[in-house]
């Protein structure tokens, strides 16, 4: 699992690079797409595979799922890092997640996460006013 927090730039063209720590955890590809609190998530090609064969098993009927779908899905792009480990974002999420200069490329489980610095921080500083604690975390004295 990748795990750390690596502040970065995005380049002229709309590039980030990906920390070398994270690399071979996306070397085979990657998907981006929108994230739930306003960021991006980044997953590798086999672990997007699974996701996508869940999704197609949600109903046509449901319109959450419907909505789901396109806020998710539909936003997503599969790419790779070129040879200097960089991986160029989409102009449509880019400006979801707010991307002009200054990034954060953070490890979660499974995933990774690319945030503009000062959303990123923001969200930090809400979850230590608050910290959001699972209840199965809980259980285990967390």
């Amino acid at each position: 699992m990748p795990y750390g927090e690596f502040s970065y730039s995005l380049d002229e063209k709309g590039r980030v690079v990906i920390p070398p720590a994270f690399r071979p955890f996306v070397a085979d590809g990657m998907v981006l797409t929108r994230g739930l609190e306003g960021g991006l998530y980044v997953f590798p090609l086999a672990a997007w595979e699974r996701i996508e064969s869940e999704l197609e098993k949600l109903p046509l009927t449901d319109a959450d799922a419907r909505r789901f779908v396109r806020f998710f899905y539909m936003g997503a792009h599969k790419t790779r890092m070129d040879k200097g480990g960089r991986v160029l974002i989409p102009p449509t999420l880019r400006q979801f997640a707010g991307l002009d200069d200054a990034v954060i490329v953070a490890g979660a489980p499974g995933r990774l996460e690319i945030w503009a610095e000062e959303r990123w921080w923001q969200e930090i500083r809400q979850a230590m006013a608050h910290p959001p604690i699972p209840e199965a975390l809980k259980e285990l004295g967390l």
